[in-house]
């Protein structure tokens, strides 16, 4: 089985959205990781300090084709496109060689990658 990170970095505040729609498609367990955005154009506010946005960055570790299905169901519930999201982004990135997933998990996906054959 092929496996792919897939990275979605999205406002703090719609983490739990995202990680409920991508669950819904097939996503198992996720590692959250929080941070800051930074634009190219720093946003002023009083007496010159800067805001900076509140980000979650979530890293799934999926087979292929879950994590395809998920970062489209993402793609099309949070409109990344969007002036207001200019902090989103979703990519994947092939993983090689994995350690350490739980054994329940990928037989879940073993059974789900078996139902859409």
């Amino acid at each position: 089985m092929k496996f792919t990170a897939l990275v979605v970095v999205i406002e703090e505040t719609k983490e739990e959205e995202v990680i409920a729609t991508a669950k819904e498609v097939g996503a198992g367990s996720v590692t959250i990781l929080h941070g800051r955005s930074l634009g190219l154009k720093e946003k002023k506010i009083f007496f010159g300090l800067t805001l900076e946005e509140n980000v979650s960055v979530l890293l799934f570790v999926l087979p292929m084709r879950v994590s395809l299905r998920v970062l489209r169901a993402v793609k099309s519930k949070f409109d990344f496109d969007a002036p207001e999201n200019q902090s989103s982004l979703a990519f994947t990135v092939p993983l090689t060689h994995v350690a350490g997933l739980d054994l329940e998990e990928v037989d879940k996906f073993r059974d789900d990658i078996q139902h859409l054959l």
